[in-house]
């Protein structure tokens, strides 16, 4: 990945730890400048701190302190780096929460509301801010961070699910909106990473994220989990002109053969591969419907 944003600048939120601290390394070390985005004003320095010492000349590390649930904080945020940087090219929604795990009848509603308003609102409302400056400019990237809540149903986190699913869906359809901009949208799902997440669930126990999500995450825990190297990377590469004509899709890091869909390029345009879609009876070998 050496060099493959060479000249390319970056904002990526919720950058201070886990994912996209790796994947603000990743970038870093691809030979891009990154703008940081956390709340967390301790974590975020520090962050920033260690990625200058990866630097090559040339390469810059800013950061902002948002709440991506905060609209004038986007707004701030997309400013910031535009000013630091002059052009932006690429944006990298990764910053998300759990929200509220339990039944969907005894959870705290406004702790749903706002894991909405974190995972999606906040995605869709950098997207929004970013896009005008895409277009001025010719084109850019957006990077969409999915999860697990996207493909399947989980219940007891049913915030995250819902919000997942509604952002990879937006994915799609802003690709659609902006193709002509010559801007690419795309999301990636992860895998199953061990971080500060994964140890919420097993913090709230059986009793509120249920007995197999529990199990998962403790064997999840035992095993080491996948890789946060693959999404990192796939990041990289969603970012870079590696995968131009590549739009719309949700890939995974682990399973997906990403490292040669740009030969798939025709294949892809157009078609329902790698999307959210409705399954229909014939879909598995029954007849009816």
């Amino acid at each position: 990945m050496s060099g493959l944003l060479s000249g390319k600048a970056a904002i990526i939120t919720g950058a201070s730890r886990g994912i996209g601290r790796a994947i603000a390394e990743a970038f870093v070390d691809a030979g891009a400048s990154v703008l940081l985005a956390a709340r967390a004003t301790g974590a975020l320095d520090e962050a920033a701190r260690s990625l200058r010492e990866r630097c090559a000349p040339g390469q810059h590390v800013a950061t902002t302190a948002a709440d991506v649930g905060v609209p004038e904080e986007i707004d701030t945020l997309v400013g910031h780096a535009i000013e630091v940087f002059g052009r932006v090219h690429i944006l990298v929604n990764n910053a998300g929460i759990y929200g509220p795990k339990g039944r969907i009848e005894a959870v705290d509603w406004a702790e749903w509301e706002h894991a909405l308003r974190v995972n999606l609102f906040g995605s869709v409302y950098a997207a929004r801010a970013i896009v005008p400056h895409f277009r001025a400019h010719g084109g850019g990237k957006i990077v969409q961070l999915s999860g697990g809540g996207a493909t399947s149903p989980m219940p007891y986190l049913s915030a995250y699910a819902a919000s997942k699913a509604a952002v990879v869906r937006f994915v799609e359809t802003l690709a659609l909106e902006v193709r002509d901009a010559g801007i690419e949208v795309n999301a990636i799902a992860p895998g199953a990473i061990n971080t500060a997440m994964l140890d919420e669930i097993i913090a709230a126990g059986p009793e509120r994220v249920g007995e197999e999500q529990y199990r998962r995450a403790l064997r999840q825990r035992a095993e080491g989990g996948a890789p946060v190297e693959h999404a990192a990377s796939l990041a990289v590469w969603l970012a870079s002109s590696a995968s131009d004509g590549i739009t719309g899709k949700l890939i995974s890091a682990v399973w997906d053969p990403w490292r040669d869909l740009a030969s798939h390029r025709a294949d892809l345009a157009g078609r329902d591969i790698y999307t959210l879609r409705r399954i229909v009876p014939k879909d598995r070998g029954l007849e009816w419907g």
